[in-house]
């Protein structure tokens, strides 16, 4: 049964069509100036430190890997100063009493004692030499180079993935020296690439 107004309300009332009749949009639905712009600020504020960040970042992996360059520098100088130091004075010596010994103490001659010694000095010379390089490869700055690599900048840009990819850019690297064997690799000008 029906309440003695309801008949009067049902017919003034519009037909459910299951359209909206309110039109485009409502006060209630789209939000205001006010709202917008706080949400402008909120994402430019996100987007600053989210900048701020990389860049810190950036900045301590330069700031290890020149520490790291200078470290082994220092090293690649204090083992190439210990070189020559035991290369210019003990080793003197000590290669005049085997001279001495070859040829008085063994009867060897005079020229062979000379070149036993001589060989044996160009060894000691190509470990100590070898193992100064092996330090002096930590001056190169890999992994600045990488990531400036990956981001479009320097020599390395067209060989290393882009920054938005999830490829490991010292995977990137060992590939390209992989390709490149013991060959150097070119740029535009015919100029070598240091190798990443």
């Amino acid at each position: 049964m029906r309440a003695p107004g309801e008949d009067a309300r049902d017919a003034s009332a519009p037909p459910d069509d299951g359209s909206d009749q309110r039109g485009p949009a409502s006060s209630d639905d789209a939000p205001g100036i006010d709202e917008a712009v706080r949400q402008l600020g909120a994402t430019g504020r996100a987007t600053w430190t989210a900048g701020r960040d990389a860049s810190k970042a950036f900045r301590i992996l330069l700031a290890a890997d020149v520490s790291l360059a200078r470290s082994a520098f220092g090293r690649t100088l204090a083992f190439t100063g210990v070189a020559i130091a035991f290369g210019a004075s003990a080793w003197l010596l000590l290669m005049a009493a085997v001279i001495a010994w070859l040829s008085l103490g063994l009867g060897w001659a005079w020229s062979l004692s000379l070149l036993l010694a001589a060989a044996l000095s160009i060894v000691i010379t190509a470990i100590g030499g070898w193992m100064a390089m092996r330090y002096f490869e930590h001056t190169r700055l890999q992994a600045t180079r990488r990531q400036l690599a990956r981001l479009g900048i320097g020599e390395l840009s067209g060989f290393m993935p882009d920054a938005g990819s999830g490829v490991s850019t010292e995977a990137a690297a060992d590939r390209v020296a992989d390709v490149a064997g013991d060959k150097a690799i070119k740029k535009g000008l015919g100029v070598d690439i240091t190798p990443p």
